[in-house]
């Protein structure tokens, strides 16, 4: 039997990332970013009050704000933590589109991604950032802020992953920014739309499952649980629950679920039973709003699933059709045609987009999607795209641009969309629907955030939503007039359409998500739909009807309605952070926010490469051990690590010292080793030890290079790396020992092709890698030699959604001292069967699929995902060792995803079983597997 272990470093900074997720703002779940803006980027910063706030000079007006605002908020944000002061970093980016905020440790900082999406709170996009970001660095500072350890970051970060969930942090987060500002997403219906929709139709989560997720069900989601537990702890144990909570987890750290131990000590309940008694009180609550609710059941006119999919923004292409945007569990996000029996019609897939959004007219198609710099991460862009439905022709409508929200005027001629410049502008633009040229900029002088324009049916007026601190509003411009139909509501309005002289938006006027109409005469408002859980999206059809998102238990489906005017009717919004917001008794953090200029200074990256952070265990295998001092910088330009390892098998330190250069085009970076080595040999028919010790000095240069078009992704990296290696205090070596390995050199080019993939996806059903690699020694004649690889991954759908076939060709030639290398993919067990010959070619095949998601919550053991299964032929040394009808290995292999002790990493534990050749008279290989990821 042999346990199979990937090859990978136990190092403690694979731990912090347990935490990482406690830091994204969920508008878009990225962890944290290590990307790096492009050189042309000029960066200030402003010192105000602990803040050092770091931005590129465009955004001197927004850095400006953000010095008077953070340190007159964050001692409100943190006085229920008994934070009054912090010290941080904070960088505010405005290279991206997409919106994103977080607070991290090694390095401690946060960042503001400036540009807002077209849909989020109703209040000024950075102060909705800042109220949420500055109660993570107060969560911070509460656990740290006491501690006199040197360079502590990492380790702590790796312990508030390890010890507190991260609906705790995210909870905590999100019931404060309600209770301290008139907005905030405990006040949005259709934040918490999924929980409720659930409730109400009868399921019941297992606290795993609404933590953790589902590959099958439309779950609560870890920021959703977490904010209806804390708010319903502070309303039951008062403001300072939280203050209580961290306070014992800080004090008694080491301790099995130190989190769920504290819980228990303040409110007499673990975080399971919490979680079960929360969930009955939501039933309760839930169920009494929906007897005070009027509401209709609507007809779904999409084909049934008992898998979350979502049918976004239905459109009616005639009387038999419906064109709609399609996502699920099992298939990414494409355009479809829902036929009158409800049989599907797919089109296209397209990329990621800043939220789901199309506009069609006239038989041409528009959208929005996302594209990335190829090489500079940081900087991404919103471009239209358009589609003949017609000719069947796509057009990149736009390049390098920063536009949103397209919508097509009645005739398919013009677009109107949002357009956000550098030091966020914002402003409506007329594009020509044919060119992409801009007709017209319509001026906003006085800034607001502006989201989801459309056109009138004549062409004319233009219908959109703005946001400013005050609230949201609805405007209609004709020309250079505007007018305001609703002014700085509180209410989540979006998405306006044209209807007659009146206008459709969505809002929640009765506590649920629903369709109404405003008069643009006379102001009045009525409600087009009263959806039992939330309806959006409102087209009109030509048959007196219109056609909508009705949301149901397993997401967006689409209904369809006759146009009929109902009563507003009261509102049964239920507050679960009434509680929170008055015990904090602050009203809105945001009023009276101070008007100081403050002094902006270069801030320049060539004195700003080093940030050091943490000292941190390390630990290689069984034998070697030790400690490594890292430095990150906070553009994430330089990336320095030093620091000593003990051997324990011989007895003596190496010396490490990793330096990495990212802000150039082609990433450089040089690599240290003192390192003791041993070697045994044979002499006289005697086997002989010997030890030296040696410097190794490695440069290698990488131009690693991505593209996006709708879904299909692209990668290139080219890589070139030379050595020198200088051995000394030989000990029992031969008299031929080398002293010196004279820079041998290494390329390596990789081509990577991939369509866009789901959670479902073991592999993606479209791939191809190549990879190429070439070592030789130019430069030293006494060790000659070469190597040459050639790779290719070829992935193919299977026989159903989700299966991956791998078919993978490999050949390598090597000579000299390279020719026992290997650099190309080898057979399942290879490092347990006897060679009979040096390796030159492998062809391998591989079949993987899914076949069971239980969504099993073991106790607090575990929380079993899925299970999933593979078979395998593997070939090696075609026409030598094998032939093509007699496989090397073949065999199965069993793997299943879960979430151990409740914790947030997903582990993935498998078994496989090899069976060998018989010409190499080898006994079946069982080999585990045990990995993880974040």
């Amino acid at each position: 039997m042999i346990f199979y272990k990937p090859n990978k470093k136990l190092i403690i900074r694979y731990l912090i990332s347990i935490s990482l997720s406690i830091i994204s703002y969920p508008v878009f779940g990225q962890i944290f970013s290590t990307a790096q803006n492009p050189l042309s980027v000029h960066w200030n910063y402003i010192q105000s009050g602990g803040f050092k706030i770091i931005y590129p000079k465009e955004l001197e007006k927004e850095a400006q704000r953000m010095a008077n605002t953070l340190p007159y908020i964050y001692p409100k944000v943190g006085q229920s933590l008994n934070r009054q002061t912090t010290a941080i970093p904070l960088l505010l980016q405005n290279q991206g589109t997409v919106a994103n905020g977080f607070v991290q440790l090694g390095p401690k900082k946060s960042e503001f991604y400036t540009t807002p999406p077209q849909y989020f709170d109703s209040q000024d996009w950075l102060n909705n950032l800042a109220v949420h970001e500055l109660r993570h660095i107060a969560q911070f500072d509460k656990l740290t802020g006491s501690k006199k350890h040197p360079f502590p970051e990492l380790v702590y970060f790796a312990y508030f992953g390890a010890g507190i969930p991260t609906w705790f942090f995210e909870g905590d987060a999100v019931v404060n920014e309600t209770a301290l500002t008139e907005s905030g997403r405990g006040r949005q219906p259709n934040w918490i739309m999924p929980y409720r929709a659930a409730i109400l139709e009868g399921k019941r989560f297992s606290y795993s499952k609404a933590y953790f997720g589902s590959n099958k069900d439309v779950t609560p989601g870890y920021y959703q649980t977490g904010y209806l537990m804390v708010a319903d702890m502070k309303e039951k144990f008062g403001q300072f629950i939280s203050d209580s909570l961290l306070a014992d987890i800080s004090n008694r750290p080491l301790r099995l679920y130190p989190f769920s131990k504290s819980l228990k000590k303040y409110t007499g309940q673990n975080t399971n039973k919490y979680f079960l008694t929360t969930q009955e009180k939501l039933k309760k609550n839930w169920a009494t709003q929906q007897d005070f609710l009027s509401t209709e059941n609507y007809t779904s006119l999409n084909k049934k699933t008992s898998l979350a999919t979502n049918y976004f923004l239905p459109v009616r292409l005639n009387k038999n059709q419906i064109f709609a945007l399609k996502e699920s569990k099992q298939e990414a996000r494409h355009f479809i045609v829902i036929n009158h029996d409800q049989s599907e019609q797919k089109l296209f897939g397209i990329g990621y987009q800043e939220q789901p959004w199309f506009s069609l007219k006239n038989n041409i198609l528009v959208w929005d999607e996302i594209r990335y710099d190829p090489r500079y991460k940081q900087r991404s862009y919103s471009l239209i795209c358009t589609y003949n439905m017609m000719t069947r022709k796509f057009k990149k409508l736009s390049s390098q641009s920063r536009l949103f929200s397209p919508t097509l005027s009645d005739d398919g001629k013009k677009i109107v969309a949002v357009k956000v410049e550098l030091n966020n502008q914002f402003n409506l633009v007329e594009i020509d629907a044919s060119s992409g040229k801009i007709l017209k900029t319509i001026p906003n002088p006085d800034n607001e955030i502006l989201q989801t324009p459309c056109f009138d049916q004549t062409g004319n007026l233009i219908a959109y939503i703005s946001v400013t601190e005050k609230g949201k509003s609805l405007w209609v411009v004709d020309g250079e007039k505007k007018k305001p139909l609703i002014l700085n509501s509180r209410q989540q309005l979006s998405r306006p359409i044209f209807i007659g002289n009146k206008i459709a938006f969505n809002a929640h006027l009765n506590g649920i998500d629903n369709i109404y109409t405003i008069d643009t005469v006379s102001k009045n408002i009525s409600a087009l739909s009263a959806s039992r859980y939330g309806a959006f999206n409102p087209t009109e059809s030509d048959n007196g009807k219109i056609t909508f998102n009705d949301y149901k238990v397993n997401g967006y489906e689409i209904a369809e309605e006759m146009i009929s005017e109902k009563p507003v009717g009261g509102n049964g919004f239920v507050d679960f952070s009434a509680a929170a917001e008055k015990q904090e008794n602050t009203g809105n953090v945001f009023n009276q926010i101070p008007d100081t200029a403050f002094q902006s200074k270069r801030y320049r990256q060539g004195l700003n490469l080093f940030s050091f952070h943490s000292v941190i265990p390390v630990i290689d295998n069984e034998y070697v051990f030790g400690l490594e001092l890292q430095s990150n910088n906070l553009l994430n330009t330089m990336d320095f690590y030093t620091g000593a390892k003990y051997h324990r098998d011989l007895k003596r330190f190496e010396y490490t010292a990793d330096i990495s250069y990212k802000a150039l085009y082609p990433v450089l970076s040089v690599l240290y080793r003192n390192r003791p080595k041993r070697t045994f040999y044979r002499s006289k028919n005697v086997i002989q030890q010997g030890d030296w010790r040696e410097n190794y000095i490695k440069l290698n240069a990488s131009l690693p290079l991505s593209f996006n078009a709708r879904n299909q992704n692209y990668s290139f990296t080219l890589n070139a790396a030379t050595s020198f290696t200088q051995r000394y205090q030989p000990e029992n070596m031969p008299v031929n020992f080398i002293t010196a390995l004279k820079f041998p050199m290494e390329y390596n080019f990789t081509f990577n092709h991939s369509a866009r993939t789901t959670e479902r996806d073991i592999a993606p059903k479209w791939a191809q890698t190549l990879r190429v690699t070439y070592n030789h020694q130019p430069f030293d004649k006494n060790l000659g030699g070469e190597i040459m690889a050639l790779e290719s991954f070829l992935y193919f759908p299977g026989f159903a959604k989700n299966h991956s076939f791998l078919a993978s060709f490999n050949y390598q030639k090597a000579t000299g001292v390279n020719q026992y290398a290997t650099e190309i993919a080898t057979v399942y067990g290879y490092n347990n069967i006897l060679a009979k010959s040096k390796l030159q070619n492998s062809m391998l095949f591989n079949y993987k699929f899914p076949f069971a998601f239980p969504d099993w919550e073991l106790g607090p053991l575990a929380y079993v995902r899925n299970f999933r299964a593979g078979l395998f032929s593997h070939y090696e040394n075609i026409g030598k060792d094998t032939n093509i009808g007699q496989p090397k290995t073949y065999g199965i292999e069993l793997n299943s995803s879960l979430n151990i002790l409740r914790y947030q990493p997903v582990v993935d534990i498998g078994t496989r079983l090899v069976f060998v050749n018989k010409i190499y008279n080898q006994n079946p290989i069982l080999e585990f597997s045990f990995t993880y990821s974040f």
